[in-house]
């Protein structure tokens, strides 16, 4: 049997990522066509749609999460169980994200703003998507740089929302 070589490992790992993540913007999208004078109104439907996707190695589930500005969340996959989860943030958490996704350092922490590569192989990647274009990746790897308000968006995503199996 012939071993796949770490040469097309990376670019394949990259590729799934890749798709992955469009996918997630095209969901998006198509989600904002519906609600974009809302958001953007300064009344109490105004604030930032946020969406994650999660993925352990190539071939692990893709955990996807979307926050809407209120702080109700929908999340397939949300503890790899293939269970689709619904649920809403606290007050608390829901203004503290908002927050967060409006600061304007947030647009420096960006994929393109770092000129972001993945480094590691199998490990635990999350991609922050926030309309109207900016994605935010990290990568669970050993000395890698977290970028300090997407981390902190994260966290509070993955602490809020289910992440073990519920059954």
């Amino acid at each position: 049997m012939v071993r796949p070589s770490w040469s097309r490992v990376i670019p394949l790992s990259a590729g799934v990522l890749l798709a992955i993540c469009l996918a997630g913007c095209s969901i998006i999208g198509r989600a904002e066509g519906s609600t974009t004078r809302q958001q953007a109104g300064s009344g109490p439907g105004g604030g930032k749609r946020v969406s994650l996707v999660q993925k352990l190695g190539t071939d692990g589930p893709v955990r996807s999460l979307t926050v809407e500005p209120g702080g109700q969340w929908n999340c397939d996959d949300c503890a790899g169980d293939g269970v689709t989860s619904t649920g809403a943030l606290s007050p608390d958490q829901a203004q503290r994200l908002q927050q967060m996704l409006l600061d304007p350092g947030l647009a420096k922490e960006t994929d393109e703003a770092r000129h972001y590569r993945q480094t590691c192989i199998d490990a635990l990647t999350s991609t922050l998507l926030i309309p109207p274009g900016l994605t935010v990746t990290q990568q669970d790897c050993p000395g890698e740089e977290r970028p300090p308000i997407a981390g902190e968006i994260l966290l509070l995503l993955t602490q809020a929302t289910p992440a073990e199996p519920t059954a």
